[in-house]
């Protein structure tokens, strides 16, 4: 007998009878970053939707297996989006799970277990084993290549060097270590030549002085880009200074790319790779930069257009990056995939408008371990299209406005885990369009005087916030939700659909180093130590989320970014590492 096709498996799928439920094919895993691992899995019929998929992980090869939280139901329809639609094909009777496990260490093999199962005792496990993402290094030693400011001509040895950067890249093959001299090269730089995987071609300051690449000499000659480099591959860029252009570095449909210890300028985008057409935007690797813009603060001209980064696609790893004077640091962008991409241990401050934007992720977007200081609107969700999207210990000061911004009825958005401390009402979501399925759990809110505590004024669809803290005060109403007002904290905690476990702290004496909430928060304030003081009320407060605070101290998690008594993240580029 004839094996049956996909295409016939689904057509008997659905004439089976709804209330079933049965995996279609297998988990599917998507592309690893340095600390993450995530999959989706299409299981088809469950229209009580009671089916459960769980997750074990465990270091390849180990004995014991540990607890993730369970894949995420999507909101059926919501992954599809509005403009691009989506790579994952999800029939009409069918859901889509997706989730990640996190904190895992790099370049390490795992086992992932995903048990499905169903009241009716249906029932299924894969396992599944993935390697995390490595640092991007380079495998022995290139032969250097040499290069100077100039207009052609050079054969790139120490002694006769490649004049200018056109001239060197045209002799460019797969391996390839170009070694810039210091100086100053003028004109947009046009890569032509990729590399390969385990032989990249590598553009990299030598040492011996600042390497200055810019778009123009003067005003009158500033050029659009200072590096091009669409639909390139494992080609890298180390150690330059980047200015003087309205962008940076370009690189639509580009995959591999590595944009490190880099130091950007006099730029109106830093980084733009939003283009993926072809499916090919992949695996970029932004770390240890310093990428500064022309904003200023406080927000005096509006929304601004400058962006620190901008990306689509799957598997980017954005990291330890200083982001000042953008009116985004760091953005996602609407294509067909916008998926397992990590942002964390970023250092962003200055912002006119959000700190971070999730906008258009579509699952296993994660953004965590980030400080964000003096920002507009904090980290936007507007919208995601069904997630998972992961926001968790994060740390922000003075937010003006939403430490979230979940506008455009994001589906998906989960917030764990994060502080933020800023002037007036701690917590509020000011549009009138729904947010749908959304969670929030242990974070800390602390604020100051204002109407509200926490103001929902969007409708909240099927979200579940509960085990947050709240500081500051007074305020007139605790919470407003669904349009409903619960005047006192008591009343919440007794009749609210959200916040039954919610926690009270005491601003003026949450944190170790004293910090209060920010007053004026057009001024320019420096990031705090916002770690807990002893015999805070969110000391011990939280609720267990496996995977993402498995390591708390005490009876229970602590709320907020940081669990008391371990050691703080860095953030922003790190030291350098000797050669």
């Amino acid at each position: 007998m004839a094996r049956p096709t996909a295409k016939t498996l689904l057509l008997f799928l659905s004439l089976v009878p709804a209330l079933w439920a049965t995996p279609v094919n297998d988990p599917v895993l998507e592309p690893a970053t340095l600390h993450s691992l995530s999959v989706h899995w299409i299981i088809a019929g469950d229209e009580g939707a009671n089916a459960r998929i769980d997750v074990h992980w465990r270091g390849a090869g180990t004995a014991e297996w540990r607890r993730a939280e369970p894949l995420v139901r999507v909101e059926r329809g919501a992954h599809l989006g509005k403009e691009h639609g989506s790579d994952v094909a999800v029939p009409e009777n069918a859901w889509l799970f997706a989730g990640s496990v996190v904190n895992l260490q790099p370049n390490t093999a795992y086992d992932l277990r995903f048990s499905y199962q169903e009241p009716t005792g249906s029932a299924r496990e894969a396992v599944l084993t993935a390697r995390t993402r490595a640092e991007p290094a380079t495998a022995g030693k290139h032969a250097a290549k040499h290069v100077i400011p100039g207009n052609g001509g050079g054969s790139g040895t120490s002694a006769d060097p490649f004049r200018g950067l056109a001239a060197a890249e045209a002799t460019a093959v797969p391996g390839d270590l170009f070694l810039l001299q210091g100086g100053v090269y003028t004109g947009e730089f046009i890569i032509r030549k990729s590399g390969r995987e385990g032989s990249p071609i590598i553009w990299r300051g030598a040492g011996d002085g600042e390497v200055i690449l810019e778009g123009g000499a003067d005003a009158k000659r500033r050029a659009d880009r200072v590096i091009l480099a669409n639909d390139a591959r494992e080609v890298w860029f180390e150690g330059l200074t980047i200015r003087s252009a309205q962008y940076g570095v370009v690189g639509h449909e580009a995959s591999a790319i590595v944009v490190r210890r880099c130091h950007f300028y006099d730029v109106e985008y830093g980084i733009a790779a939003t283009r993926n057409q072809h499916g090919t935007l992949n695996r970029w690797f932004i770390s240890d930069n310093v990428i500064e813009g022309p904003a200023t603060w406080p927000r005096t001209k509006g929304i601004e257009s400058a962006r620190g980064i901008q990306l689509s696609g799957q598997g980017h790893v954005v990291c330890y990056n200083r982001i000042r004077g953008f009116a985004d640091g760091i953005d996602t962008f609407p294509s067909r995939e916008c998926a397992a991409i990590d942002f964390h241990n970023n250092d962003i401050s200055e912002m006119t408008d959000d700190g971070i934007e999730l906008d258009y992720s579509q699952r296993n977007v994660r953004c965590f371990e980030n400080r964000l200081t003096n920002v507009f609107q904090g980290i936007s969700s507007q919208p995601v299209f069904g997630g998972p999207v992961y926001v968790f210990r994060n740390v922000l000061f003075n937010v003006v406005a939403a430490p979230f911004k979940l506008h455009n009825s994001p589906s998906g958005v989960h917030l764990l885990h994060n502080t933020s401390v800023k002037e007036g009402a701690p917590l509020m979501v000011a549009t009138s369009e729904p947010v749908r399925h959304t969670r929030s759990r242990n974070n800390l809110f602390v604020g100051t005087v204002g109407p509200y505590a926490c103001e929902m004024m969007a409708p909240m669809k099927a979200c579940d916030f509960d085990y947050d803290g709240f500081g500051g005060g007074p305020w007139e109403l605790f919470l407003k939700w669904n349009g409903v007002r619960f005047p006192t904290f008591s009343e919440v905690r007794a009749n609210a659909p959200a916040y039954r476990h919610a926690v009270l702290v005491d601003a003026s004496t949450a944190f170790a180093s004293g910090v209060l909430p920010p007053v004026g928060p057009e001024k320019v304030h420096v990031a705090p130590e916002l770690q807990l003081k002893a015999g805070s009320a969110a000391i011990d407060a939280g609720e267990p989320l496996p995977g993402f605070n498995d390591s708390f101290t005490g009876t229970a998690p602590d709320l907020g970014a940081y669990e008391i008594g371990q050691p703080l993240p860095h953030y922003g580029p790190r030291p350098e590492p000797k050669r």
